[in-house]
């Protein structure tokens, strides 16, 4: 096919989508597309240090739809400056940014807010350390076998990519494996599992009696009440039962670059105002419906609490929880205004996953200290009615009677397993009744379900750890 061809299907895909879907929303379609891939190369390139080539061609393999487009794009990367710069034919550029300590951030054309790096105070962790500097190899036989499957690739696509696995037993890492070039101090996207890490921040809020769960959430744009929006609260952003007609954040497609929370992601530099404007679709509490402007919203209201600043929202996240975890690896990317980007923006290594993983495994406590409130990690697991993929509130859960949970529980996983998720394949799962925290970080599609290998992974490490005296030292 000749470039002119392609050029004349792109724009008439482009088109006719505009068509079905109005011209406004057809017209952003090359800047998000873009932004979502310059945010991403940014990120893995000057925060994880992966190569740029293997990111641009793992992340857009994993993405149903994104070969009608791949080949029209181009990507630059000044590795003197620190940007990245993504052009689709002229029709959408996006330009990323690094910044030492604070990742990256999509410009669009207005000054990025100044945000100094806080100091760090060398607070010691109180979470017991999981593992020593080595990598621990699998402590059984049958958790190799376990981690020899979950990195496998299969016959036939979709590719399953696992960058790596980490596993916890009693706080423990009991086995471990990464990917060439990718080891346990290279902090990897988490995507949406940046959900989970805003939902206990907020806990911690809760805990200090700085935000409450139920009454009107404290969004300045709300305060009037007759405000039909005054009437939405923390647990309901939580849950995702706002109610805000911001679209659907659960696939990540070619086709879900149309939803107007994507717009919010990747053309809007103040995000929380963004969509704190949006009207109501709903009734606040009435309905389910999974998109990111929720937790853009939460992590807003942490930064108010916190002092209000950039600098005090970022303080407040390593004092409060990734200090006393021993989470030593982590970047929180904030957007143009200076708000963390609590959506999908965190970076971290696999172990210090594992290390959050294991805050709920213990209740809300590190070392004793209660991080989060009491009940909060039952809370948190609890199943939200209609979330038919089961999600309580800040994580997904095989609790109730969801869709998703008994899917997860046919394919052998815990009734009581609940876990953080990011699209394209990351899963940090917390499994109570074994003990067990499972870290897996990849670029796998999102369908169909078993493409990541994940249901897998948990069935066979959950029958590898069950076999008596299989794992010297551990009971």
């Amino acid at each position: 096919m000749t470039r002119r061809r392609k050029i004349i299907l792109l724009t008439t895909a482009i088109a006719a989508a505009g068509v079905a879907l109005g011209a406004a929303r057809a017209h952003d379609v090359p800047r998000i597309a873009t932004g979502f891939v310059a945010d991403i190369l940014c990120s893995e390139t000057f925060v994880s240090g992966l190569d740029i080539r293997r990111t641009f061609a793992e992340t857009m393999d994993a993405m149903p739809g994104t070969s009608l487009i791949t080949w029209a794009m181009d990507y630059q990367v000044d590795r003197a400056r620190k940007d990245v710069t993504v052009t689709l034919f002229g029709i959408g550029r996006s330009h990323a940014v690094y910044r030492e300590g604070l990742g990256c951030t999509l410009e669009h054309g207005a000054a990025i807010a100044d945000v100094a790096v806080p100091a760090d105070d060398r607070q010691p962790a109180l979470l017991p350390e999981i593992a020593g500097p080595a990598i621990v190899p699998p402590q059984s036989p049958e958790l190799a076998a376990a981690l020899d499957r979950a990195f496998a690739e299969p016959a036939q696509p979709p590719h399953r990519r696992t960058r790596a696995v980490v596993v916890t037993k009693a706080g423990r890492i009991i086995a471990e494996r990464y990917a060439d070039g990718i080891g346990p101090e290279t902090p990897l996207l988490g995507f949406s599992m940046t959900k989970s890490v805003i939902s206990a921040l907020t806990g911690v809020l809760v805990r200090q009696g700085k935000l409450k769960l139920d009454g009107p959430a404290p969004v300045a744009a709300w305060k009037d009440p007759d405000d039909p929006r005054h009437a939405i609260t923390v647990d309901q952003l939580l849950r995702h039962t706002a109610g805000l007609a911001l679209g659907s954040s659960l696939e990540a497609s070619l086709g879900s670059a149309f939803e107007p929370v994507n717009r919010m992601k990747f053309m809007e530099s103040d995000m929380a105002t963004y969509a704190e404007s949006i009207p109501l679709e709903t009734a606040p509490g009435t309905a389910w419906n999974y998109h990111d402007g929720n937790t853009i919203i939460l992590a807003h209201l942490i930064r108010v609490a916190a002092g209000g600043t950039p600098e005090d929202a970022l303080r407040f996240a390593r004092r409060e929880l990734f200090a006393p975890l021993g989470m030593r690896h982590v970047t929180l990317q904030l957007d143009g205004a200076g708000t963390v980007e609590g959506s999908s923006e965190m970076l971290a290594t696999a172990r210090d996953w594992a290390r959050f993983g294991q805050l709920y495994l213990n209740d809300g406590l590190a070392g004793g200290k209660r991080i989060l409130p009491e009940g909060w990690v039952n809370y948190s697991a609890t199943a939200t009615p209609n979330a038919w993929v089961g999600i309580g509130a800040g994580f997904w859960t095989n609790h109730g009677t969801s869709f998703g949970a008994n899917l997860r529980i046919t394919h052998g996983w815990p009734r009581d397993a609940f876990f953080a998720k990011g699209t394209i394949g990351q899963y940090t799962i917390v499994i109570p009744s074994e003990r067990l925290v499972i870290v897996r970080l990849g670029r796998s599609p999102n369908w169909p379900p078993e493409a990541d290998g994940v249901f897998d992974l948990v069935r066979d490490v959950v029958a590898a750890t069950r076999e008596k005296g299989k794992l010297a030292g551990v009971n």
